[in-house]
């Protein structure tokens, strides 16, 4: 058989495949859990706070920025092999392209210029994100600890007496987070733990009240390891650190309860740090925190682990 002849009988398989192959691709493409209405959001679940939005951008423009250049990655792959390819009857060495300085200069800028845009809306809308207001409209001081989830809220409550900017529960949180606390603010506390379980959903964890609305400030704080807060519908969230405190505002705007988790690997039962997150109108939210004074779980559980004072003095300096 020539060698003509072989390499011909040794393409037929590959073009008899490649329908299959189609097929396959076709069939990974569509046969997922998302609807038409999902696709705009990249996998991404509806957001359910006024800065969602803001992160859904970004990560859209991110998926379209990254098919830009597949797309033109691949055009050039596919023209390369096209127009390139080796011929069958010449075999000299193709035309070599080492050393041409304007060609080595685009490989050098487009890359470049690529990466400052993505820094630049990253940086900006992150910069947006983290700003926190003189005075939101609640606190909330986040605990975590292995391995579940405790809630101070820093709220004044009919009938509770006390001072959050005083409190020993609190003394590991900053004094510059402390000055936007409520004046004379008592509070209320939850605490979970990983078997409790949400009453409506039945979901495992304990349940983090918010009011709809209305500006909340997360004040995020841990007993032992690094944990991350995070509110899946919230499309974002933060490392819950010992020894620093991180902190982030946000506005829910939409009722129902959420799910939440630790996306920090803390140790053999972190797949157990699970909450859930429940949005409700602000008379429902009031009346919550006076039931739990009711219950009796006043004042605040401890917050942690209290920063050095080599952190303090850092973030003093970058006030």
């Amino acid at each position: 058989m020539s060698p003509n002849g072989s390499d011909r009988s040794s393409r037929r398989p590959m073009r008899r495949k490649l329908p299959q192959v189609l097929t396959a691709g076709l069939i990974l493409v569509t046969a997922t859990g998302c609807t038409y209405k999902d696709f705009p959001r990249l996998g991404m679940p509806t957001p359910v706070t006024e800065e969602g939005p803001r992160i859904l951008s970004l990560w859209q423009g991110s998926w379209a920025a990254a098919l830009a250049t597949g797309v033109l990655v691949w055009g050039l792959i596919l023209w390369s092999i096209i127009f390139h390819r080796r011929s069958r009857t010449k075999i000299e060495v193709p035309t070599q392209t080492r050393y041409n300085m304007p060609l080595e200069a685009l490989y050098t800028v487009v890359p470049l210029i690529i990466v400052s845009v993505l820094f630049y809306f990253t940086a900006r809308d992150e910069s947006k994100l983290l700003k926190l207001d003189d005075k939101p409209a609640h606190t909330i001081n986040v605990v975590g600890y292995q391995w579940s989830w405790g809630f101070n809220y820093v709220e004044n409550v009919p009938g509770v007496s006390g001072d959050a900017k005083t409190s020993k529960e609190l003394s590991a949180i900053p004094s510059r987070f402390k000055e936007d606390f409520p004046a004379n603010a008592g509070g209320v506390y939850e605490v979970g733990t990983p078997g409790e379980r949400n009453p409506q959903t039945k979901n495992p964890g304990p349940t983090l009240w918010l009011p709809k609305g209305e500006k909340v400030r997360f004040v995020l704080t841990s007993r032992d390891v690094i944990h991350s807060f995070w509110v899946v519908p919230f499309l974002m969230k933060q490392d819950v650190i010992p020894g620093h405190t991180n902190a982030f505002e946000v506005t829910p705007n939409k009722e129902g309860t959420f799910l939440g988790k630790c996306a920090e690997l803390c140790g053999v039962d972190h797949s157990r740090m699970l909450f859930n997150v429940k949005v409700v109108s602000p008379e429902k939210y009031e009346q919550h925190l006076k039931d739990l004074a009711k219950k009796g779980q006043t004042g605040y559980v401890p917050a942690g682990i209290a920063q050095t004072d080599h952190e303090k003095d850092r973030e003093t300096k970058n006030l």
